[in-house]
C-alpha cells in the first residue's frame, strides 16, 4: 500500500499529475480540485489509494487523507469502482458527500456524471452508515471566497492555456462561482471553465 507520495510535480494533465519520487515519475489520477491546488516544479505531497486491477496498477491522488478515506468507503458500495468514485470526488467535496447521503439528497448523487436516479437512491441506501456525519461546518470569509480566482487561474495555466484564455475562462465562470456563495468549490468551477474553453475553440 503506498500512502502517499511526495515531491516536485513534474506534469500536469486534465486528469493527472505526475510527481517526482526518488527520481522517479509517479503518475497520480486526481481530481479537477486536487489539481487546482498543483503546480509545477513546486512540492506536494498526495494521500494515495492505489487500485489493483488484473492488467493494471492506478495510483489515486487526494489532498488530504479524509478525501483518500471517502473515496474508498464509496467504493465499497455495489457498483462504484474507482472511475465513479473520483467522478464524486470531483463533483462534491468529502463533507458535501455526507450530508448528501445522511440528508437523502438523491439530487446531489444525480448530479454526477454515470449515477441516474435508480443508482442515486441505491446508494444513499448502502452508504448511509458508511461514511458518517459531515466532520466540519463550511468556512466562510472573504479569503476563502477570493481565493478560489487565484486557485482555478494557477490550474488553467498549469493545463497548459495561455493567460489570456484563462483570465477569460475566469471571468466566465465567475456567476456560477459567486452563486455558490461563501465557498465556491473549485474543482467544478474547473469543470465549467474547461467547457466554455473547448466551446471557445
Amino acid at each position: 500500500m503506498i500512502a502517499f507520495v511526495s515531491g516536485p510535480v513534474a506534469a500536469l494533465a486534465p486528469d493527472s499529475a505526475v510527481v517526482e519520487v526518488g527520481g522517479i515519475g509517479i503518475a497520480v489520477q486526481c481530481s479537477p480540485n486536487t489539481l487546482s491546488g498543483l503546480r509545477m516544479g513546486q512540492q506536494t505531497k498526495l494521500a494515495t489509494s492505489l487500485v489493483v486491477r488484473e492488467d493494471s496498477l492506478t495510483l489515486y491522488g487526494f489532498v488530504d487523507d479524509d478525501e483518500r478515506q471517502v473515496f474508498e468507503l464509496l467504493q465499497t458500495a455495489s457498483g462504484v469502482g474507482p472511475r465513479l468514485a473520483q467522478a464524486m470526488l470531483a463533483v462534491h467535496s468529502p463533507d458535501a458527500l455526507r450530508r448528501a447521503v445522511a440528508t437523502g439528497d438523491e439530487k446531489a448523487l444525480v448530479a454526477v456524471p454515470g449515477i441516474g436516479k435508480k443508482g442515486a437512491q441505491k446508494l444513499l441506501l448502502e452508504l448511509k452508515d458508511r461514511l458518517g456525519a459531515p466532520v466540519g461546518a463550511p468556512a466562510v470569509g472573504a479569503p476563502v471566497s477570493q481565493g478560489w480566482r487565484d486557485q482555478l487561474h494557477a490550474a488553467l495555466i498549469g493545463l497548459g492555456y495561455a493567460t489570456r484564455e484563462a483570465d477569460e475562462a475566469v471571468t466566465a465562470v465567475t456567476p456560477q462561482a459567486e452563486a455558490a456563495g461563501g465557498t465556491p468549490q473549485v474543482g467544478q468551477l474547473l469543470k465549467a471553465a474547461l467547457q466554455t474553453l473547448n466551446r471557445a475553440r
